[in-house]
């Protein structure tokens, strides 16, 4: 069926010793129905990468096959793909329904076969009422609803998805993400959702690729990227704040961190320098002449239920999550910050990979 396998793809611009790379060997396999979300910075190569897969970017090596089959020189039309994107690209001068059926019509299809096909998708993107209306008469969240039906009409093997959330609100962000896992929890067509956004993809991902300046860093499920992360890269981009990352010493059972060492919970993984990684919602703070590390207070956030206390342990800085109910710590005092054993991440200081 829909399956997608990356093999070790790479794309150039230019030739000889002056080629520019920007995707550097990315290698993955998307079952049959799989819901992949490629997230990364801007530049990171993530809209290149769909773009290969889509046929719109020339591969300069490496392969990639959809359903088994090796698309490297196949036509965009002949892939049997079905691409969203950021703007809705819709024809100003055609209804809903017009604009919905007009890649059928183009085909030859079927008058009959248009209408049932049209009539289904509306019914699944609750675009019913607004069939014989105008782009102009409709919101963005709408018009993007349209520009997902005209896809799913095409009833593709694959659906890719170029960041097609970022010209919406907030709010009809957080409506159209629940619309598009329902949409694929009905169709169960394999999809590419492309985004900088991580809460999309912590969201909507079955399975996440985190990109960063062209190179794969890390993929699988969003529960095991957030726990787990591969790389400083990572712990660093998901999770909002994200994860704390201090600079040290290890020796033994103490961290020195700018010269003052500070006592660990259990001995690091190795001795010599470090990156330590804790999440700001892990740490916990108590009253100065508690155990724990010297945290001194710059300031905090009120968030509603949770606040953010930001400070520095030695020079570096940290933020922290705690209850809103709380007392709210004072700027310029100095808190003891604990850690607990099981919530400290470890990173090589050179490589910036994850230690076990």
């Amino acid at each position: 069926m829909g399956a997608i396998s990356i093999r070790k793809v790479v794309k150039r611009y230019g030739a000889g010793p002056k080629a520019n790379a920007v995707i550097h060997g990315v290698d993955a396999e998307i079952a049959d129905g799989e819901f992949i979300v490629i997230v990364g910075p801007s530049g990171c190569g993530k809209s290149t990468l769909l773009r290969m897969v889509a046929g719109l970017e020339e591969i300069s090596e490496g392969e990639i096959a959809i359903a088994g089959r090796v698309v490297n020189d196949v036509e965009p039309s002949e892939r049997d793909i079905a691409m969203v994107f950021q703007n809705y690209a819709l024809y100003p001068h055609m209804t809903v329904f017009e604009n919905m059926a007009y890649g059928l019509k183009i085909a030859r299809v079927a008058r009959a076969e248009i209408e049932a096909r049209v009539a289904k998708a509306a019914g699944i993107l609750q675009l019913e009422p607004f069939l014989q209306r105008k782009p102009r008469e409709l919101s963005g969240g709408q018009r993007q609803r349209v520009a997902m039906g005209r896809a799913i009409v095409r009833q593709p093997e694959v659906f890719l998805f170029d960041e097609p959330l970022s010209n919406l609100d907030a709010k009809l962000r957080a409506q159209t993400r629940l619309e598009i896992q329902k949409l694929h929890a009905e169709l169960g067509v394999t999809s590419l959702f492309v985004t900088h956004d991580q809460v999309e993809a912590m969201t909507l991902a079955q399975r996440m690729i985190v990109m960063n300046a062209g190179r794969m860093e890390q993929i699988g499920t969003p529960a095991q990227v957030y726990a787990t992360p591969a790389t400083t890269f990572v712990a660093g981009f998901i999770g909002s704040p994200p994860m704390n990352l201090i600079r040290g010493v290890a020796e033994g059972q103490r961290f020195v961190v700018d010269g003052q060492p500070l006592a660990l919970p259990a001995a690091a993984p190795r001795e010599g320098e470090l990156i330590a990684g804790l999440r700001p919602e892990h740490a916990t703070l108590a009253a100065a002449g508690a155990p724990g590390w010297p945290f001194h207070v710059e300031t905090s956030e009120m968030l509603g239920a949770e606040r953010l206390v930001h400070g520095l342990v030695g020079r570096q800085g940290f933020t922290v999550r705690v209850d809103a109910a709380l007392p709210a710590p004072h700027n310029g005092q100095t808190l003891a910050l604990q850690a607990p054993a099981g919530q400290l991440h470890w990173f090589d200081a050179t490589t910036q990979r994850r230690i076990d």
